[in-house]
């Protein structure tokens, strides 16, 4: 979230990498009570961010704050990336859409009624000036992929396309946040322009900003009648997980996502307290691997990479790290259930349970050898090799401990390190880092083309040193025939036919492994449901809940509603 997007269009939602839960010492609710009006008023609290709040509310920003996307700004539809490949999305401003017949046009019916807050109509042409402002933005669109827009009538937009582009659609329908022509018409840098007195369809509008927290309070005439039922947002920010743990422990946060130990313990003793378990974050090693474009060190070597992918015991990583809720990967990174009909039958999920003959064998049969310190060498290069994570982040800090520990025993060195946010992300932008620990984003629908797109194209990766995205392909991975797959994924709408060139990708990750799977660990959100219900539960995950991540938390937050 902390350096601008290479191309608006490859990306998953700003947020949708989970930033560390962060010091201040206000208590949850400050405006629960009477309001001015004399009725009880329930205004939620969730954790923002780590670091202090610059208040900029522009939804195309890289530094947006958490909250705006989708609270305020909305797109056309939502996907759940919880649900089957072939879902229908959920209208948003959005009514229908139709392709035409080679994917080159998207052609959306727009809601009517809609009111931007400061009571001026919302119309297609909306619509279409941000498609064409982001398409003009370099910032937002230096691939040159972006569409453009044209409003044929009030209630009709047409998105158009270069070239086939079927698996952008969800991009475009459901990751473009719409804002309004009549105050963002001169604005010069729609990258850069920090919108302070943000103006939106929302069911939510800013009440007060101060660099500790913002209150969002519900849009009176929001277009969808009955929502909000709450009447505001507090988003306040914490010192670190164990800060924000502890004021949900207290009642003090209603709604956040974190790792928590002995989370069903908690809940357990309040019955105020729920937590709700997603699985589909797949944890990976990222090595940056490719040495033609500056890559350095032991995990440049194909085989290190795949001696890793042996040497780890997951079932002991999901015991120690992620609390025993983690969950089998696929190398293929597909998720094993969800998108089980794409995944290359031939490809077999990752060993549960460490094989370390598997990954002695590789590294012997690459050259290397035992060295009389217990780590394997060829030449002069020991297999020695640092990985990083956020300080703080407590299920990552165990995993990376717990490999250290793995891989001591097939002869391997691993340095783990806690750095900062900022220090992770910058890292990870220019190539400078050997191992990473991170997550593998979903995208904008439920389909493996949007992580294959984002992690693992040329398009989405830079030279080492120079700035690319921290949240696409840090790994510096690049192929000719996966960009060719990709390419021939998105021009087709035949499920087969995507099949087959997914099968192809998988098949080359798994040969080159630049990232090297965990499992799907523990996506945990917890609730305070003393004041608010219709939380996300294991039997209704109408949205994915994590609270970091957009537009989803704008579907939870304005479907619950206040306890009677």
């Amino acid at each position: 979230m902390h350096l601008k997007r290479r191309d608006l269009y490859k990306l998953t939602a700003i947020g949708a990498v989970p930033i560390a839960l962060a010091a201040c010492g206000q208590t949850s609710n400050l405006e629960t009570g009477a309001g001015a009006d004399g009725e009880k008023k329930t205004i939620l609290t969730t954790n923002a961010t780590e670091a202090t709040l610059t208040r900029n509310l522009n939804p195309h920003s890289p530094s947006v704050i958490p909250m705006v996307q989708g609270l305020i700004y909305e797109t056309l539809f939502y996907f759940n990336p919880l649900k089957p490949i072939d879902q229908e999305p959920v209208p948003q401003l959005g009514e229908s859409y139709e392709w035409n017949e080679d994917g080159t046009a998207l052609t959306v019916s727009v809601r009517q009624g809609v009111t931007w807050t400061d009571g001026e109509p919302f119309t297609a042409g909306d619509v279409a000036f941000t498609f064409n402002r982001v398409s003009e933005t370099d910032a937002l669109n230096d691939g040159g992929t972006a569409p453009t827009a044209e409003a044929t009538d009030d209630a009709t937009v047409v998105i158009t396309y270069a070239e086939s582009s079927y698996l952008e659609g969800p991009n475009a329908l459901a990751r473009t946040w719409i804002i309004p022509e009549h105050l963002f018409t001169d604005v010069e840098d729609l990258a850069t322009y920090a919108n302070e007195d943000p103006i939106g369809t929302g069911a939510f509008q800013l009440d007060d900003f101060t660099p500790e927290s913002y209150l969002l309070l519900a849009n009176p005439n929001y277009w969808e009648e009955g929502r909000p039922g709450i009447d505001g947002l507090r988003a306040i920010t914490t010192s670190g997980n164990q800060s924000a743990t502890d004021q949900w422990l207290a009642g003090d946060i209603d709604y956040m996502s974190a790792a928590i130990p002995n989370l069903e313990g908690h809940v357990e003793k309040n019955p105020d307290l729920a937590y709700t378990n997603t699985g589909i974050s797949q944890a990976a090693l990222f090595a940056a691997s490719n040495t033609e474009l500056g890559c350095e060190g032991p995990q440049t070597d194909v085989a290190v990479r795949k001696a890793l992918y042996y040497g780890m015991d997951r079932e002991q990583l999901s015991k120690l790290a992620f609390f025993d809720l983690g969950t089998d990967i696929s190398p293929s990174f597909a998720l094993p259930e969800r998108d089980a009909d794409f995944i290359d039958p031939s490809i077999e999920l990752a060993p549960w349970n460490a094989q370390p003959e598997e990954a002695k064998k590789v590294l012997e049969e690459a050259g290397y050898a035992l060295g009389s310190d217990g780590i394997y060498a060829k030449g002069d290069v020991r297999v020695s090799m640092t990985v990083s994570c956020p300080t703080g982040w407590s299920d990552f800090v165990t995993a990376l401990d717990t490999l250290a520990q793995q891989f001591k025993e097939i002869g391997i060195e691993l340095i783990p390190q806690q750095v900062s946010v900022n220090e992770w992300n910058d890292a990870k932008a220019k190539g400078t880092f050997q191992l990473v620990i991170d997550s593998v984003g979903q995208g904008p629908a439920p389909d493996p083309y949007y992580p294959y797109r984002n992690q693992f194209s040329t398009e989405s990766t830079v030279p080492v040193g120079e700035n690319g995205n921290p949240y696409q392909n840090i790994t510096r991975f690049s192929d000719p025939d996966v960009d060719a797959a990709l390419d021939a994924a998105a021009a087709t709408d035949d499920p087969e036919v995507k099949k087959e060139h997914y099968f192809l990708i998988q098949k080359r990750l798994v040969e080159v492994m630049p990232a090297i799977p965990l499992l799907i660990g523990s996506s945990l959100t917890e609730y305070n449901t003393s004041r608010a219900t219709g939380w996300p539960t294991a039997d209704d995950l109408y949205a994915y809940p994590m609270s970091w991540s957009a537009p989803d938390n704008s579907i939870v937050l304005k479907t619950v509603t206040p306890v009677e």
